[in-house]
């Protein structure tokens, strides 16, 4: 739709153009942060500096969640090694208890399964399950952010871009068809920019987005089956489930 009014608008204000002597050229073109971060138009000016305040806040979310999100704070070594040192001395209730107060998913996922010990194995299985899947969603939570700004911007940008098309539209309207190209660039300009910046928005945005994400659910795997390790011990032997079954 922008290049088909942009093709419009450019055989419209072609026979006002052949009708005037060729102005001069000018002596300088507009400066960049003019054509990259400037508006003459005041609702065009408010979305671009709104998409420039929304890649900011994309970079800075995501640099917070590659750091927090990493593998040495989801799966720490201490916890499975302070798990295994109490569980080989036959101190569940010290294991339990360190679970417990162990905030990382890894600590989490295995204190749920801990927990329903008394339960039988299957149960300890199925609170691990289930538990994983709960803390997997708690963690992916706060990233959404960035798939739901990935999908805004560009919608905000087509706002931009529709905008600046009625504007530049209506100056040829009010200019009775010979509108100077100079009064037109103002709201062609205003909609190629918002276009532009909703893009450098979203594309960063959803890439960041699907490369944390697919990060997080390779280090959740890698922690379900570590926990699967941990509460091995309370499987029952198979000496135990033949004798039961007799």
């Amino acid at each position: 739709m922008p290049a088909t009014a942009l093709a419009v608008l450019t055989l419209a204000v072609s026979p006002a153009r052949a009708q005037d002597d060729p102005a001069p050229a000018a002596e300088g073109g507009a400066s960049f942060f003019q054509a990259f971060f400037w508006s003459d138009d005041l609702l065009g000016l408010a979305i671009i500096w709104l998409l420039i305040i929304a890649s900011f806040i994309s970079l800075g979310l995501t640099l917070v969640f590659v750091m927090r999100y990493r593998r040495v704070n989801l799966l720490p070594d201490d916890t499975q090694s302070g798990i295994e040192k109490f569980l080989s001395a036959k101190q569940y209730r010290e294991a339990i208890a360190f679970a417990n107060n162990d905030p990382s998913y890894l600590g989490r996922i295995t204190a749920s399964a801990l927990n329903e010990a008394g339960n039988g194995y299957a149960a300890m299985e199925r609170a691990l399950e289930e538990s994983g899947d709960a803390e997997a969603t708690r963690i992916l939570r706060p990233i959404e952010i960035l798939n739901v700004m990935g999908n805004i911007a560009p919608m905000l940008g087509l706002f931009g871009t529709v905008y600046g098309m009625i504007v530049a539209f209506q100056t040829l309207v009010d200019a009775g068809g010979g509108a100077d190209p100079v009064e037109l660039a103002a709201g062609i300009s205003t909609a190629l920019v918002t276009t532009f910046w909703g893009l450098v928005v979203a594309i960063p945005a959803l890439a960041s987005y699907a490369v944390v994400r697919n990060k997080i659910d390779a280090i959740t795997a890698e922690g379900l089956v570590q926990a699967e390790q941990l509460i091995k011990p309370f499987r029952p032997s198979r000496k135990k489930r033949s004798s039961s079954d007799k």
